[in-house]
């Protein structure tokens, strides 16, 4: 048998290749979303059906409030950006950050860890194809998984280092879905979108939609989550 790892998962194209790749390596993968008030709220339903499809052993969803702290287009009264084909982003970081929200999810899932007996925390960030957030780089990783092995009982007392997992933290979008295809995952199943449709259906031209689509189309495919947009 496998060791228990915890693996963050919002239902988004990263994390349930994250999932499916620590699935793959034997892990018993305890899943981890967040209902944190983010208007694409709808992402938790994908969470649920990855976690059901990929064969997690649970899957927990934990309930913040991030809105309280607002400043974000994801938690505010602040629109989400859309761009026209071929437009790209305006330099600096998006208003669609959430502040210290990876910091947050990676504390929660680093008392799971402790609770669980994980000795790892897988986690789908991705420092190239990305919107620029700052706690998706490698020195971040770095600098959480130091402060973890001081902070829990497990590291201290037992001598149980505990690792902070991103695989894909250097690869392009189109070499993610390329893994996710082999570890054979269904990217039907997720969703990405920042701004959702009312059906719940992708808009197609928020960042994550763009990020999306270009991988897709360098593969010479569409996403298949346009299969839930209207007209498609």
């Amino acid at each position: 048998m496998g060791s228990d790892a915890v693996v963050l998962l919002s239902g988004g194209l990263d994390s349930t290749t994250v999932l499916a790749y620590a699935l793959k390596e034997g892990r018993r993968c305890h899943a981890l979303s967040f209902s944190y008030g983010q208007r694409h709220s709808v992402e938790l339903d994908a969470a649920k059906r990855v976690a059901a499809a990929l064969g997690a052993t649970r899957h927990l969803i934990a309930e913040i409030d991030l809105r309280v702290f607002g400043n974000s287009a994801l938690t505010d009264d602040i629109a989400v950006p859309h761009f026209a084909s071929g437009e790209e982003p305006p330099e600096g970081i998006p208003v669609t950050y959430v502040p210290a929200r990876n910091t947050i999810f990676l504390s929660y899932a680093l008392a799971l860890a402790e609770t669980s007996g994980a000795t790892e925390i897988f986690i789908g960030v991705n420092a190239l194809d990305y919107s620029g957030y700052p706690d998706c780089r490698p020195a971040y990783i770095e600098a959480f998984q130091a402060m973890a092995n001081l902070a829990t009982k497990a590291a201290v007392e037992e001598g149980a280092a505990l690792s902070i997992r991103a695989p894909l933290i250097s690869m392009t979008k189109a070499e993610i879905i390329s893994l996710g295809l082999t570890l054979g995952v269904d990217y039907s199943l997720t969703h990405s979108c920042y701004d959702p449709l009312p059906d719940g259906g992708p808009c197609g031209t928020c960042d994550s939609c763009r990020l999306r689509a270009r991988g897709f189309a360098a593969l010479g495919m569409e996403d298949p989550a346009l299969g839930r947009r209207p007209g498609h």
